[in-house]
């Protein structure tokens, strides 16, 4: 475990992007809003764990559990479903169902993603074409088809299918929906983060005490941010945000470190909704602001709880378990988390196993 701490956050200086680069939003009331009219969406449990806590030397250690959020198996299910879900109410406020008949979203997903894209197009008419690499296995292909969505094999990483996506956006005049974002593309991505907020919203009011630390994991990083920008909203500066990434993809951390945008190169890892080389940039612009500190973790120091965590009931996958793991992995650098016997620590199960 390696830790990065963020300059940005303690100099309250701007993380350097081009112009145009938004934060992220932190209100979850439109998100709340279009929840309320879907007749799958149900809160998720917090579930504490006393004897992780116990065994980390902090009083209490909660974890947001997303392996059963609509029905689709991550959190995932909040972000590409709620964009579709907006641009249907936008076109038809009444009834949404159905409106969006002859539009297309494609997209690049090395996971749970594309699941949500594909079920936001079938509620509301549309039309889901998913790009894999090489690296995603053929039983998430089936799960892709099963909700309706056309699969297209590209690439040797997920980079490579999010090119070929792109440019299959431009040529057939299609709706990218990535979960990324880059200078010229943050309208989506934007309210697609904004869509992770439900979850927080839901922590607001199950969680009491506040925690002192939140620890989320990160990929390109859409969901820290928005757990890092709602942390602030819900509690203000007082809790510590700790992100956690793959050893083999810290894209957050080296951009932090090297106070510029930084994509970055590695072996595959374990976590694989994780490994990603480029961070969004509307995400590092939050991070910047929002988070106290990256570390990195080892596809060991992750396997190594996942069977743990399958004991309490919280089966999950390496991905899945990445915050919880770095909270356990941490006692190297308690000084500087400022984790203390009296910390109260929220993290999050992303991913059903």
């Amino acid at each position: 475990m390696k830790l990065i701490k963020n300059p940005f956050r303690a100099e309250s200086r701007d993380f350097p992007l081009p112009d145009g680069i938004p934060y992220p939003q932190d209100d979850p009331g439109p998100v709340l809003a279009l929840l309320r009219r879907c007749p799958v969406a149900q809160i998720t449990p917090l579930t504490t764990l006393p004897d992780l806590a116990r065994d980390s030397h902090i009083a209490a250690l909660w974890v947001k559990d997303e392996r059963t959020r609509m029905g689709l198996g991550s959190f995932k299910a909040l972000g590409a479903a709620h964009v579709i879900a907006h641009a249907a109410a936008a076109l038809s406020p009444e009834d949404p169902v159905g409106a969006l008949g002859g539009h297309t979203f494609v997209t690049a997903s090395a996971g749970n993603h594309g699941l949500s894209v594909a079920a936001g197009a079938a509620v509301f008419g549309a039309r889901a074409v998913v790009y894999l690499s090489d690296t995603v296995p053929d039983s998430f292909a089936l799960r892709l088809r099963a909700k309706g969505a056309e699969v297209v094999r590209s690439g040797r990483n997920y980079e490579d299918s999010m090119q070929a996506a792109a440019e299959a956006a431009d040529a057939k005049g299609w709706t990218l929906l990535s979960d990324s974002s880059w200078e010229g593309y943050t309208e989506i991505p934007q309210r697609l983060m904004q869509g992770y907020l439900a979850l927080m919203a839901e922590v607001g009011e199950q969680l009491h005490p506040a925690p002192t630390h939140v620890f989320v994991q990160a990929g390109v990083g859409g969901l820290a941010a928005a757990v890092a920008a709602a942390t602030r909203r819900l509690w203000g500066e007082a809790p510590r945000v700790i992100v956690v990434e793959p050893d083999a993809a810290p894209c957050v951390a080296q951009s932090l470190d090297n106070e510029r945008f930084t994509p970055v190169r590695g072996p595959v890892s374990d976590m694989g909704r994780l490994d990603c080389k480029e961070a969004s940039m509307i995400a590092l612009r939050g991070l910047a602001r929002d988070a106290d500190a990256v570390v990195t973790l080892s596809d060991a120091e992750v396997n190594a709880v996942l069977p743990r965590l399958a004991e309490l009931g919280l089966a999950t996958t390496a991905s899945g378990g990445a915050s919880v793991a770095a909270v356990l992995s941490s006692r190297a650098h308690r000084t500087a988390l400022a984790l203390e016997e009296s910390s109260r620590v929220l993290a999050f199960v992303t991913e059903e196993p």
